[in-house]
């Protein structure tokens, strides 16, 4: 039987993490005793990491990773991926939302030759307006990154190990774990799962932050806004010279005077405020490639509840 690992991003959780545990050690010793859970606590400002280490002493399987600050949920999943040592690795939530349960058919999907299979989520435990928030987001992101990507799905899913080594060498400072496995493009299957109501506390994700971690997932992912902009200056530069044209003829064949003076400051103002959006998104691209060259670690760990093999924390897998 395979080594599994389970790698969980952790963060204001310590409602949720015995009963994490408990359904995940009944779920995963039918399949196998040979497992590993990564809990990696992402400096939430609770108990999580003292349950983490009290369930490391009780059970050496589980591992805990703690960073040094609060770094994201898709940083917690890449640290739980460079260290993690399973043939096939889970990646869900925290919050009971994914059901460890769910875990032996993703399993036997994959078993049927797929690297990755994704928990395709049925009802939705969100409020209307999140998960309008969602839907939009990934509209516009399959659409500007030309990734065809559901969002119908999670984080939760099950990967190969070579699906896992490619993800190690992957070291761009914006991580999206969905968007990197599809443009990976390795063969991929869904299994329809439920989704549970969460088991406690509230997410982290806030209209705002969702938000702000989509215009930052669609800058790394794409250049299409870049294009949009070159292509609404040349089709503004078009009208505003076939527009000079008419205004010219009117004066020679007809006599009209050249008027409008209000309608030529709104013109002025509407292409100056274009030109600022155009130069602020050059600005964010210029500033992500500025974040790129830094070469800086992806995550900082502060301590783990066992020997790191791999040193250096979030560089580069050698």
């Amino acid at each position: 039987m395979a080594h599994l690992s389970v790698v969980i991003p952790v963060y204001k959780s310590e409602g949720v993490l015995e009963e994490l545990y408990r359904r995940l050690r009944d779920s995963l010793e039918p399949l196998t005793r040979d497992f590993e859970i990564l809990l990696v606590e992402d400096c939430g400002g609770d108990r999580s990491w003292e349950i983490i280490q009290g369930l490391a002493e009780r059970d050496p399987r589980v591992k805990g990773i703690q960073f040094s600050r609060n770094f994201g949920q898709h940083y917690g999943i890449t640290a739980g991926l460079d260290h993690c040592d399973g043939d096939w690795v889970v990646v869900m939530d925290c919050d009971l939302q994914d059901r460890p349960e769910d875990i032996p058919r993703l399993y036997a999907r994959a078993r049927d030759g797929f690297d990755v299979v994704i928990a395709r989520r049925g009802i939705r435990r969100h409020g209307p307006l999140k998960r309008f928030a969602s839907w939009t987001f990934y509209r516009l992101f399959s659409w500007l990154s030309d990734i065809e990507y559901d969002g119908e799905t999670g984080n939760f899913r099950i990967v190969s190990r070579r699906v896992v080594e490619n993800v190690r060498r992957m070291r761009e400072q914006m991580r999206f774990f969905g968007g990197l496995l599809a443009w990976m493009g390795f063969p991929t299957a869904t299994v329809e799962v439920q989704q549970d109501p969460r088991f406690a506390g509230r997410s982290g994700y806030s209209l705002r932050r969702l938000w702000r971690l989509a215009g930052d997932v669609i800058i790394a992912y794409s250049d299409k806004p870049l294009r949009l902009a070159i292509r609404l200056g040349f089709y503004m530069a078009l009208f505003a010279f076939l527009f000079g044209l008419f205004i010219i003829y009117r004066a020679l064949f007809y006599g009209i005077p050249v008027t409008g003076y209000p309608s030529l400051i709104v013109s002025i103002y509407f292409v100056g405020g274009m030109i600022i959006a155009i130069l602020g998104i050059l600005g964010i691209y210029l500033g992500k490639t500025y974040d790129e060259t830094k070469r800086r670690p992806l995550y900082v760990v502060m301590r783990t509840t066992f020997e790191e093999h791999r040193a250096g924390g979030g560089d580069a897998p050698r």
